[in-house]
């Protein structure tokens, strides 16, 4: 289905070709008068619009010069005499999608507007596309923290592999920006890179945003729609929130990622891809295989390249930086100086600890900037905007390289277990996992810590 405007001034062919079009399920308008109707033109959304050669006032060509000059990239489609069709090449020469001969019939009109609308969303999505080569590219790793350069180091030696990466962190640390600055390094950094929210769709839109579908595969599919994996062919699709896929899309996802080949949704046509898959999470992949919410093939193949992203708290001395970049970011958009921070304002946001990571800090640093009147940002001013949130006690043990994110689950279940005075459906009902999965995991700790000592005595003895 879609939008078009007819312009003829014959009134009975005006009529015929609105009549037409509306029983192939598309929303017709339909003007006499050329400059009525480019004025609506200008002001609407078409896809289509299907004009006479020859009008009285302002003929084809002189309406399709004046929408080109006003921006509008609606597909425009001429209608000609025999005669005319010398004009009418002349017209496609200036933009025009197509010209249909006088007299025509009904399919062979269906036909040249299908493939104008088709053309037209086309266009619009290659905008998109365009834009997603340019989106985020002011934004930038900052710090200079030692996790933050070994994070820059991994990042480069991930980049020229077209494997696929796993980037898991907590929500706020920069996983996308990470997933960005991985793609501009790539080989793949002149193709487009497509970003989907997992989380923000259900299954069956999300199966047709993935890999696409055909026209009346399912109620509302009046069109052929491709799919993210195909718009992002050569280049790089991100799947933000992967855990968040449901298990019976997680099967196809599966085979796209070992076999590079999908269908379309109501298609038995099998296409060929090259898309680099980027995933992030804020999940435990490894307790959401455990609680059958995830597939374990789907977890191997995703993690090719597992990259984690540290969390603001662990690396406190880029929290200056950080501000200093917020706020100067912030003072470049709205045209006014840098906010300062004195000294106590600044010890209170390094000691802090960021339950919502850098996207928090971000935030307030915005919310200053606006706020903040006379140019000095105080300790006054900041201790309410943090006051507010539940704050997360600083994690003082020391992780094992390469075994961040499983100690960081040790000590957050063992400090939940304390609180809730050894209770396990207490603890477990904290902390969002099963019963079952927690006794697991305390009783494969207790083993692997009796090895442990057992290993130590061994030594020693």
């Amino acid at each position: 289905m879609g939008r078009i405007c007819v312009v003829d001034d014959n009134e009975m062919l005006r009529e015929s070709v609105a009549e037409t079009l509306t029983r192939d399920d598309h929303l017709v308008s339909t003007f006499a008068d050329p400059t009525e109707a480019l004025r609506a033109i200008k002001d609407g959304t078409f896809e289509c619009v299907i004009t006479d050669l020859k009008m009285p006032g302002m003929d084809g060509v002189s309406l399709l010069r004046e929408l080109r000059s006003a921006g509008c990239e609606a597909s425009v489609i001429l209608m000609t005499a025999f005669g005319s069709v010398e004009s009418a090449v002349q017209a496609m020469k200036l933009g025009a999608f197509d010209y249909i001969q006088k007299p025509f019939d009904a399919d062979q009109l269906c036909m040249v507007v299908d493939r104008a609308i088709q053309n037209a969303v086309l266009r619009s999505e290659n905008e998109a596309l365009k834009r997603s080569l340019t989106d985020g590219d002011e934004r930038v790793m900052v710090g200079e923290s030692s996790s933050i350069r070994v994070l820059r180091d991994t990042a480069g030696r991930v980049a020229p592999s077209g494997n696929t990466v796993l980037i898991q962190g907590e929500s706020g640390t920069g996983k996308e920006l990470l997933a960005r600055a991985i793609h501009r390094s790539s080989p793949r950094a002149d193709r487009p890179m497509l970003c989907l929210n997992c989380a923000a769709l259900s299954a069956n839109l999300l199966e047709s945003e993935l890999f696409g579908h055909e026209r009346g595969a399912f109620t509302g599919a009046d069109r052929v729609r491709k799919g993210r994996f195909e718009l992002a062919d050569g280049g790089t699709l991100l799947l933000d929130e992967v855990s968040e896929i449901p298990m019976p899309l997680q099967a196809k996802l599966l085979r796209v990622l070992q076999e590079r080949q999908f269908e379309r949704v109501g298609s038995s046509v099998t296409r060929s891809i090259d898309v680099r898959v980027i995933a992030t999470t804020n999940r435990n992949l490894i307790d959401w295989v455990a609680r059958k919410r995830f597939r374990e093939d789907l977890y191997f193949r995703l993690s090719v390249l597992p990259v984690v992203v540290p969390p603001l708290r662990e690396r406190r001395e880029d929290v200056p930086l950080l501000v200093d970049h917020f706020l100067g970011r912030a003072a470049s958009r709205a045209g006014r100086p840098k906010l300062r921070v004195d000294d106590r304002a600044m010890s209170l946001l390094v000691n802090y600890d960021w339950p919502g990571n850098v996207r928090e800090l971000e935030n307030l640093c915005e919310r200053a900037s606006v706020l903040v009147l006379d140019g000095l940002l105080t300790v006054q001013l900041v201790s309410p905007w943090l006051s507010g949130i539940r704050r997360v006690e600083t994690l003082d043990q020391q992780f094992r390289p390469g075994h961040l994110l499983e100690d960081m689950e040790r000590q957050m279940i063992e400090k939940t277990l304390k609180e809730c005075g050894g209770h396990r459906a207490k603890t477990a009902a904290t902390l969002g996992i099963g019963v079952r999965t927690l006794g697991l995991k305390l009783k494969q700790w207790r083993e692997a810590q009796a090895r442990e000592q057992a290993a130590g005595y061994k030594l020693t003895g």
